[in-house]
């Protein structure tokens, strides 16, 4: 049975934001939303974006925001709270962060094993930047190294996480910003390239003509992912908030640095390419094995290949604590368990999911081991866990988390939350009450649609 004596709460408002928004920043908002910014229009999709970002991004994250502030508990048990027949709500908020620490670990280990390789080893990295990755993953034997890289970050993680919302906080008023000047330095740096120039102006020219079904359901879809909604993370985060704090202006203050970050990375990614003349990609295979051609064709691109992956480890690291202490919350609120063994356990067994994952990228693939249903076909633990986890479970997750508050709490509840009882002023109380009861539903069964239904990779 969960309590909520003695709970943790955030030291600052200010740590608060900078957990949250360490959190929402990760993976995606560096490695994918610039190729999909280049993919769908340039500026036409920017604006398409930050639309999408300011109505369904911010009344999504404003709905999980108040109920864990509301009931001061995991995303289960506040949900249990709020009404006992949802509870299972956060239950599948509370698997899906599980499932994705399992391959987002791995994935940290690759960004820390690039670091190490572009101080050390930077001429074999260039030599064959695609069979340097493909090696990194199995191609030539069992990738020891990429294994070894991948405990050390969920050691890391675990690591931050024994220390509570202590932990979390100090680690995010640390890295964020660093991040931002790590992110703003190489933005600079890519833009002053010579030929850069092309790449701003295709990033700034507005042609709506390039905006479509699909780009629409592209820019719904990275900033529903971006925000990192649908897990309950933010529902845990939000129940270690005092009474005090205002979720109004700190909604508004997470959504704007996520999306800081996403336009940073674009601006970054994108005059770099055009400047070097190699096609903007996503994925995995862009951020360490393409873009390595973009870092060795200009000046510095040692130091600078070495401070965007960097950049990847604090994305990663910031949002694996987040997703972690999900999951964690949980399991002591929800079984009893003491917070140290519970950690232990879900570190054992995620890192035991993790490499599989790890494996099923190349070495198992070799090997010939596949899942294979109705003509599409996975890795055994490798694309399957993201195929089901961005198309399925966390849109699944956002989509029953607002019907919830639209239709079964009531936007009336969550705006008394979210206003501290008329203590702070929501100027947009009734457009949010619609968007959350209306659109947001709406906008997500989309996105599941097209992901499930269509087969379109929109995550």
């Amino acid at each position: 049975m969960s309590t909520t004596e003695n709970r943790a709460e955030f030291g600052s408002t200010l740590g608060f934001i900078l957990s949250a928004a360490g959190s929402a920043v990760g993976l995606g908002n560096i490695w994918k939303f610039p190729g999909k910014a280049y993919a769908c229009g340039g500026g036409a999709f920017l604006i398409i974006y930050l639309i999408i970002v300011a109505v369904v991004g911010t009344s999504v994250m404003m709905a999980e925001f108040t109920i864990g502030r509301k009931t001061h508990r995991g995303s289960v048990g506040a949900l249990r709270m709020l009404n006992e027949k949802f509870a299972w709500i956060g239950g599948l908020g509370v698997l899906t962060g599980f499932i994705i620490v399992c391959y987002y670990c791995q994935v940290g280990g690759w960004a820390m094993y690039y670091v190490a390789a572009y101080i050390t080893d930077v001429q074999t990295v260039w030599a064959d930047p695609m069979a340097y990755f493909l090696g990194m993953l199995g191609a030539n034997g069992f990738p020891v190294g990429a294994l070894v890289w991948g405990f050390i970050f969920m050691l890391l993680t675990a690591f931050i996480i024994s220390h509570g919302t202590a932990g979390i906080e100090k680690m995010s008023t640390i890295l964020m910003p660093i991040l931002f000047i790590l992110l703003i330095g190489l933005m600079i740096r890519a833009c002053t390239l010579p030929g850069a120039s092309e790449g701003i102006k295709y990033m700034l020219h507005v042609d709506f003509s390039t905006i479509n079904g699909t780009a629409i359901l592209t820019a719904l879809g990275q900033a529903f992912f971006s925000l990192s909604l649908g897990m309950g993370v933010m529902i845990t985060y939000a129940s270690y908030l005092s009474s005090e704090d205002n979720l109004v202006s700190n909604t508004g203050i997470v959504c704007v640095l996520d999306t800081l970050v996403a336009l940073f990375a674009g601006f970054m990614i994108i005059p770099a390419v055009f400047a070097t003349g190699i096609a903007p990609g996503m994925g995995g295979g862009f951020a360490f094995a393409t873009l390595a051609g973009v870092f060795m064709a200009i000046p510095g691109g040692q130091f600078m290949g070495m401070l965007f992956y960097f950049l990847l480890f604090f994305a990663a690291v910031t949002s694996s604590t987040s997703i972690l202490e999900g999951t964690v919350a949980f399991l002591t609120e929800e079984k009893g368990m003491e917070r140290k063994k519970a950690l232990v356990g879900c570190c054992i067994i995620m890192e035991i999911v993790g490499v599989l994952y790890l494996l099923s990228q190349v070495y198992m693939n070799l090997k010939g081991i596949w899942i294979s249903k109705d003509g599409l076909q996975f890795p055994i633990f490798g694309d399957f866990l993201e195929y089901l986890t961005d198309r399925l479970l966390l849109p699944l997750g956002a989509f029953f988390t607002t019907f919830f508050v639209g239709w079964i709490w009531g936007p009336e509840n969550s705006i008394k939350e979210a206003t501290g009882d008329g203590r702070n002023k929501f100027a947009l109380a009734k457009p949010y009450a619609f968007v959350v009861k209306y659109i947001d539903p709406i906008a997500i069964g989309a996105i599941i649609v097209a992901g499930m239904v269509f087969g379109m990779s929109i995550s």
